[in-house]
Parts: structure tokens; sequence; C-alpha cells
């Protein structure tokens, strides 16, 4: 099969294609078929080296297909099944494996490129706005690239809990995207200092949580935008990991909250996953939850994927497809 490694950490051009066996499923484990990958900001970490991984190896952890192997101990699915995973192994290639544990199946009203490109993200966005800070109407969020994959989710999601949302972006292209997603103020950080006019807008502070994908470019500016115990909730690090600071800080600004979380311990159970899932895939079936797709590239131009994430430029998400079209659903 087709599989993309990266032998050595650096630049996309360090995502090369090669040939590998199909791998084979152990206990708990099925193999799937993939018919669409996910293109995720941890993978380029990972290529970066940000993130240890021993070399080689595959990166890519999302994906949607069908299973056509099934380990030892493996229930509720079988070969044939439309499945997606956001925890799968080694899924730039066109066959991987996953834990059956954290592979839903998929309903046949959701295509499989919708599914890859709304399921880690998606899942993101429903524990940040019901679990990490429990959005209510009438919170004021700040949502930092809101035009992202999970920038635009999280704002929808915002919106269907009643909260009000401020939203950051760098273009007038992805100023409209993130008013389509329903934002009530846009703000482009890159004709105007986005604090500024959070408190112009909003009030000196009066955001109830604020939603930093971005990291280091935003983190200090946003502890003076939070009310009294407030929230920062850093989700990302686009602009590089937060320098090393002070906790007393977040005494000076209000006794405020920080977090740093991730998605794996807001699916810890298998009931949480399946539950925060049937959410996302209802609202994707009837539509109140719009998922865009901004680009797909075939599997061999995964470099070509990982260098429009990385501009900043993509409005949505970015796939990987291994199989031809004919072959998809």
């Amino acid at each position: 099969m087709l599989a993309i490694r990266i032998h050595e950490t650096g630049g996309p051009e360090k995502l090369t294609a090669d040939s590998l066996p199909l791998p084979e499923p152990g206990p708990g484990q099925v193999r799937v078929r993939i018919a669409a990958v996910g293109v995720n900001f941890v993978e380029i970490y990972h290529r970066r080296g940000l993130y240890a991984s021993d070399l080689p190896f595959t990166p890519g952890g999302e994906f949607a297909g069908t299973v056509d192997a099934v380990g030892p101990g493996v229930a509720g699915l079988e070969p044939g099944d439309r499945v997606v995973t956001a925890a799968g192994l080694a899924g730039y290639a066109e066959y991987a494996l996953a834990p059956a544990d954290k592979t839903v199946l998929l309903p046949d009203s959701v295509p499989f490129e919708t599914a890859a490109a709304v399921f880690l993200q998606g899942l993101t966005a429903h524990y940040l706005a019901f679990s990490t800070f429990a959005l209510k109407p009438g919170d004021t969020a700040l949502i930092h690239a809101a035009a992202g994959g999970v920038g635009l989710l999280l704002t929808q999601i915002a919106k269907r809990r009643g909260a009000r949302v401020l939203a950051t972006v760098s273009s007038p292209e992805k100023a409209a995207v993130a008013r389509q997603a329903g934002a009530d103020q846009v703000i482009l950080y890159t004709e105007t200092d986005f604090a500024a006019e959070v408190e112009r807008l909003a009030g000196r502070r009066s955001v109830d949580v604020v939603y930093d994908s971005v990291g280091r470019t935003t983190f200090e500016k946003d502890l003076g935008l939070l009310r009294p115990r407030g929230t920062l909730v850093l989700c990302g690090q686009s602009s590089g990991p937060v320098d090393p600071f002070d906790p007393q800080a977040l005494n000076r600004n209000g006794s405020l909250f920080l977090t740093r979380p991730t998605l794996g311990d807001y699916i810890g159970t298998r009931e949480e996953l399946l539950a925060r899932s049937k959410d996302i895939f209802a609202w994707t079936t009837d539509s109140s939850l719009k998922v865009r797709i901004d680009r797909r590239f075939p599997l061999a131009e995964a470099a070509g994927a990982h260098a429009a994430l990385e501009s900043r430029r993509t409005m949505g998400k970015v796939l990987l497809i291994p199989t031809p079209q004919t072959e998809r659903k």
C-alpha cells in the first residue's frame, strides 16, 4: 500500500511516499480501507519535531473508510462497516489500524469526506463548548482563528449554546466565512489590535471565555480581556508555544482560570465518545452544523496539504484522499 512517512523532522518536504505492507490488526484493533484522511495541526507539530515520535513514522489519526479486517476480541464492528475515528494509527495511508473502542459506526447519511472533515474538530468544538467551559445564553466568547477547522465549528456550536461570539481572523475572505458561521462581530487582527477592538465592542474585561488556538502571539492580551474568574482555554499553538509565564498573572488579572485541554481526556470513555459523536452526526445530517472542506489533496501530495494548512490561509478542513473518486461515497 501507499503510505506517507517522515524519516527526519523538518518542513513539509520531509513527508515522503513509501510502499509498505498492509498492517495486520492486533487484539482490539480494526483495519480500515481509508476513503478520506483529515489533516490536522498536530501532525505538523509531529513533523516539525515539536512532539517526539520514533523515526520513521506515518502521521495521521483521523480518517473515515470501510472496515476490512478485525483483530481478536473486537465486538460490534465487522468487515464492511462504514466507520470514522480520531484515534487511528498511521493514517496517512491507504489502509490503517484503529482501536475498535475509539472507532465509531458512521451513519449512511454522513459521507466519508464529511466524516473525516468534521470528526476530530467537531468533537473538539463540542467538548470546548459543552465541557471545558460550558457556554450558556448571554456568555461572551472570544474565538481566535475562527475561520479555521475548529474555529468554524466552535463558532456554530457556541451560537447554538446561546453565546455571543467575537471572532478573530486574518483576512476579509475569512471574515466573511466567520460571519456565515454565525459570529456576532469579526475582528481582522492584521488590520487592528484585536484586544483594543474586543474592548471597544464588548467593554473592558467583559469576556467570559477565550478559546485560543494561536498561542504565543495572543496569550498575554487574552489575559487582559477576561472578566474576573474568566477562563482562558489554550487549545492550540499555531503561532508557537506560549512563553513561560508567572502564574501570579492569573491572580493579577482577576483570579483567572487557565486550561490546556486535549481531546483524549474528553472522550475517555466509550459512552462519552458516542454521546458527542451522536450530536455531531445529527447536526451534520440536518445541516445545522455546516462542514466546510477547504481543499482535497491526493495522498501522495501530503506535503502540499501540510504547506497549505501551515500557511494559515485555509478556511475549513484539508483532506487527503487515498482512493479514486469512483470508489468513494
